[in-house]
């Protein structure tokens, strides 16, 4: 809702500017820059724009319909005004104001979707994830660990720690081989947010974009007899407008009209803030979820509504009476469930669905790596990592002087008072598949979209 509004704030801010700057010229050609806030919001929102096009294409007519205002006398036809755009990149009426924006807006509006675009991939993964059921071998393991201590006299005690672990580790076996994908996919997002927060401000960009467009058309007024007559050189001369002289001028009344804007009338802002904020706040979360999935089997069995904990090793259920419980425990992910004390695990079975979310969670890193270095890539085949085509690079030597860094972080492992677990000796299934989706959403859960 963010991006949103910040599109729609300065779409009214340009609209109440250029109202106020150029009064009716600006009315009678607005639908231009309606478009280019339409295509903006279309990219956002998830349409397929090529940004650079776009971009292109809004300065091309804007350079016609400023053409046709500089030169009144003339009559202009659809085809000598297409020729008139061609000549946008050669002349520069613009000045520099285009290619400066054209970066800026690139990358900002890459990284900006791509971002948000993360944040619902994770939380679509966590959601399926979460809702994954367990093995019968998982089942007949929990009601094991829960509800033996009943049967044989022991209702006060609980699961011995390391038991809860192998359990757990056994049940959530397939669940532990997302974490490679998942800490590569976080470290991305942590990096596409320190380019939000810097070089990629897309609030930095959009606010000023009033202005900078307006600086645009002072450039073309300032350069209006060069153009032209360059135009003329290139396009032939046009045709003189009916009852008009052809050697008439640029109207007196142009330079009263087309002003610059008067920095004192500029909007005050807080370029930044918001949106670091919340930037901010959402760094921190995802900082949280690292290591997940393999730190699961341990956020569950440290919660004192589930085992003994881990201070307690000899008066505790060991899965066959009260006392300490032996086995060792197993490493994180499937196939080191083959020797599984507790758990039926076959391990040359992986869990195709789950699969499928480290094949999702694959496809997004890389669609970071790119927006981290202000490119946009659409994938063609999920199946290769290195497959798309770039649509609307942003970045030029010096602003992008290095490809992406890939950085590991390390953060802390997550508490149990982080965590909503509702474990119990008389739910354990419905303990399992909550206690993921509950833990996960507290951590991505955002207003984003």
């Amino acid at each position: 809702e963010f991006f949103r509004e910040l599109l729609e704030n300065a779409e009214r801010s340009l609209n109440d500017m250029f109202v106020r700057t150029y009064g009716m010229l600006y009315m009678q050609n607005s639908e231009v820059f309606q478009d280019l806030f339409a295509e903006l919001k279309r990219y956002y929102t998830g349409g397929n724009v090529n940004l650079e096009d776009m971009l292109n294409d809004f300065w091309a007519r804007l350079l016609e319909r400023m053409f046709q205002l500089i030169n009144p006398q003339y009559n202009f036809s659809e085809d000598y005004l297409e020729c008139v755009s061609k000549y946008t990149d050669q002349l520069k009426p613009f000045g520099d104001v285009p290619r400066k924006l054209k970066v800026q807006v690139t990358r900002a509006f890459i990284a900006a979707r791509t971002f948000v675009q993360g944040l619902t991939v994770g939380r679509e993964v966590a959601n399926r994830v979460s809702k994954v059921s367990p093995t019968p071998g998982c089942i007949r393991a929990l009601m094991k660990m829960l509800y033996c201590p009943y049967c044989r006299g022991l209702p006060t005690v609980k699961p011995c720690n390391n038991y809860c672990l192998n359990v757990m580790k056994g049940c959530l076996a397939n669940q532990a081989d997302l974490d490679t994908e998942w800490n590569l996919f976080i470290d991305a997002m942590l990096l596409v947010a320190e380019r939000l927060e810097g070089p990629f401000n897309i609030e930095s960009v959009m606010d000023p974009i009033d202005v900078k467009i307006s600086e645009a058309i002072m450039n073309m007024q300032e350069n209006s007899m060069q153009v032209s007559a360059k135009v003329f050189q290139g396009c032939g001369q046009p045709k003189p407008a009916p009852g008009l002289r052809s050697s008439r001028s640029v109207p007196e009344d142009f330079n009263t009209r087309f002003r610059l804007y008067n920095p004192e009338e500029q909007p005050t802002t807080a370029a930044g803030t918001s949106l670091d904020r919340l930037v901010t706040d959402i760094k921190e979360k995802l900082k949280l979820s690292k290591k997940f999935w393999s730190t699961l089997p341990y956020t569950i069995c440290k919660d004192e509504r589930v085992t003994a904990g881990p201070s307690i090793e000899e008066d505790c259920w060991n899965g066959h009476t009260k006392a300490r419980y032996l086995p060792e425990i197993m490493n994180d992910g499937l196939t080191n469930q083959i020797n599984n004390p507790e758990v039926d695990v076959d391990i040359t079975r992986p869990d195709t669905f789950i699969r499928q979310q480290i094949m999702a969670l694959r496809v997004m890193t890389n669609k970071l790596k790119n927006a981290y270095n202000g490119n946009d890539v659409n994938f063609q085949d999920t199946s290769d990592e290195t497959s798309g085509s770039g649509s609307g690079s942003g970045c030029t030597d010096d602003i992008c002087p290095t490809e992406f860094d890939f950085v590991t972080t390390e953060a802390p492992l997550v508490d149990s008072d982080r965590r909503e677990v509702e474990a119990s000796a008389t739910q354990p299934g419905w303990s399992l598949q909550t206690l993921i989706f509950a833990s996960i959403s507290l951590i991505l859960q955002r207003r984003w979209r």
